[in-house]
């Protein structure tokens, strides 16, 4: 077998822009470990990645491995705002935010600015397409890294009426402008398409040089008991079968495919992943949980890897 090609050196290395939660950050060696070798040689052309957040698999697999198009799918509109608003406009973005940081910095009442800011933000309209770009994101984008890079925790989360409400976090010197980074993400993002959209929508771009990656929103487990719902975008068991209906189309497609989600079989005999993708390939590695108040929740548990490949 010929040996596989070293990491891709003319490419500028960037990262994700935002915290995100449930973000792969540390779990990208491990995940690398388990791409399909096509990909690894070149031979995948296209990667869709149907939830996807703070992006840190698609700027991983974009800083080493030659993919010629990228096609990001999130249920949330203000992703798709932000990182279409990064591929257009990144200038004006770095602009915007040079002056968020500048007046925040030099508040004394930084409280009173992150909650200005804040208001505003929710303030912005909420039925907007996110799919027509307009440069009145720009602002909507810049407050969008601001409050994640100030907010408790860096959380991105809303309440019934759709607005944000996270409290500010407990941060001396916040970095709410990396340019150079910016500049990278908007590099790596022109080959990508960026879209609003529901994850079963994958189903349409898929073909034998493709590779899919899906990073749903994690079913809950317990010590305790199973779990049979999701709070998070109601992202119940109904859910996790139809992501699992669209993964085996996608199969039936010729795709290659990767999917993460918790392993329910940590503190209980719950099987339903064992069960729901008995004809794939199941693969459990060790994840430690950065964010939780228990010392017992920040322990290495076990998480699944699932693909349809070997």
């Amino acid at each position: 077998m010929a040996p596989l090609p070293a990491k891709l050196a003319d490419y500028i290395e960037c990262k994700p822009v935002l915290k995100w939660a449930g973000g792969k950050g540390q779990l990208l060696d491990k995940i690398d470990e388990k791409l399909p070798l096509k990909l690894k040689m070149g031979g995948i052309k296209r990667y869709i990645e149907p939830f996807v957040g703070g992006g840190a698999v698609f700027f991983d697999i974009y800083n080493n491995y030659k993919i010629q198009e990228a096609l990001l799918f999130d249920i949330n509109p203000e992703l798709v705002i932000l990182y279409n608003v990064i591929k257009y406009d990144v200038e004006k973005l770095i602009v915007e935010l040079t002056k968020i940081s500048t007046e925040y910095n030099h508040t004394e009442d930084k409280k009173e600015y992150y909650y200005s800011r804040r208001d505003e933000y929710n303030s912005m309209d909420k039925t907007v397409d996110a799919n027509i770009y307009n440069q009145r994101f720009i602002r909507r984008a810049a407050l969008t890294i601001f409050l994640n890079r100030t907010c408790f925790n860096g959380l991105f989360r809303v309440n019934s009426k759709n607005m944000f409400n996270v409290p500010m976090g407990k941060y001396t010197n916040p970095r709410i402008l990396d340019a150079e980074n910016l500049r990278n993400v908007s590099d790596a993002l022109q080959i990508a398409t960026i879209i609003q959209t529901d994850f079963s929508s994958v189903q349409e771009y898929v073909n034998k040089d493709t590779f899919i990656y899906y990073d749903p929103p994690y079913r809950p487990i317990r010590k305790t008991s199973s779990f049979n719902s999701y709070a998070v975008g109601d992202f119940n068991d109904d859910e996790q079968i139809r992501l699992k209906n669209v993964f085996e189309a996608c199969d039936k497609a010729g795709a290659l495919q990767m999917l993460s989600n918790s392993d329910p079989t940590n503190y209980v005999n719950d099987t339903f992943f064992d069960d729901l993708y008995q004809d794939y390939n199941i693969n459990r590695i060790l994840a430690k949980r950065l964010i939780n108040a228990n010392a017992d929740g920040r322990s290495a548990i076990r998480e699944l890897l699932i693909t349809n490949y070997d």
